[in-house]
């Protein structure tokens, strides 16, 4: 075989190389990250929920990440680290759903204190629209393969104040998250349905372990996510009403 037809071969044997290359995933793309949770915080941004509404929401789980008993139980975990993504919701539709906070890792103080500086400067990206709980629930659902991080537990966390009351019904979407070993948790915040707690309690929530938390209005949201968070990364079993123990609350 003469140098150029030497030469030849090897540069087409390194280009069929390369398109095979291709046509696999790379090893850092297959590779899982484990957390001990992985948490996709889903918060109403339907037409019921003003500006002055949405910023208290933003506030209040920014306030709760830089709570040091939250900190605390995201480090004492089996692994020390869970994974978060907020979505916004609405009603069905393309436009009506909003990865706010890409999955990010938070896995000491420093990173949830910058999680929580991204809530606080969270900017509303759905604006309005019916209440779609069920194509909330299927959206969140659809995050958890598309990141780099696999949870020991996955939990969608639905907040909201109105009864479900989009097209697409939110019972097949929530036995949906479930059978796919997905927990779906709910805090229904009372301000306009104050019956929205059964609701969530009898459509939304589901899979091991779920539970609904009560916010009387938006001024209470802060309270609620903060027990409601500590309550989801730490996994302590609870009374119904939501009280979180005093071990968990005295936490440091």
């Amino acid at each position: 075989m003469t140098r150029l037809a030497l030469s030849r071969s090897c540069h087409g044997l390194l280009l069929v190389l390369l398109a095979f290359s291709l046509l696999l995933p790379s090893r850092a793309a297959r590779a899982e990250i484990p957390v001990d949770l992985q948490l996709v915080l889903a918060i109403d941004a339907s037409s019921s929920v003003d500006y002055d509404e949405f910023n208290l929401m933003a506030n209040g789980l920014a306030h709760a990440f830089r709570d040091e008993r939250v900190k605390q139980a995201i480090t004492s975990g089996a692994l020390g680290a869970i994974a978060v993504s907020i979505v916004q919701w609405a009603s069905a539709g393309t436009n009506a759903q909003h990865v706010s906070v890409p999955w990010q890792l938070v896995d000491s103080p420093a990173a949830a204190e910058a999680l929580a500086d991204k809530l606080q400067m969270m900017p509303r990206d759905v604006d309005g629209g019916g209440t779609s709980i069920g194509n909330a629930i299927r959206y969140s659902l659809q995050q958890f393969p598309a990141g780099p991080y696999r949870g020991l537990r996955q939990v969608i966390d639905v907040s909201g104040d109105g009864i479900d009351n989009g097209v697409d019904p939110v019972r097949p979407a929530r036995d949906e998250a479930v059978a796919q070993g997905v927990t779906v948790n709910g805090l229904a915040i009372l301000n306009e349905e104050k019956n929205l707690d059964r609701h969530y309690q009898d459509y939304v929530i589901g899979g091991p372990g779920a539970f609904v938390m009560e916010a009387a209005d938006y001024a209470d949201f802060s309270r609620a996510i903060l027990q409601k968070l500590l309550r989801e990364i730490s996994d302590v079993p609870m009374a119904r009403n939501g009280q979180v123990p005093a071990t968990v609350l005295a936490a440091r």
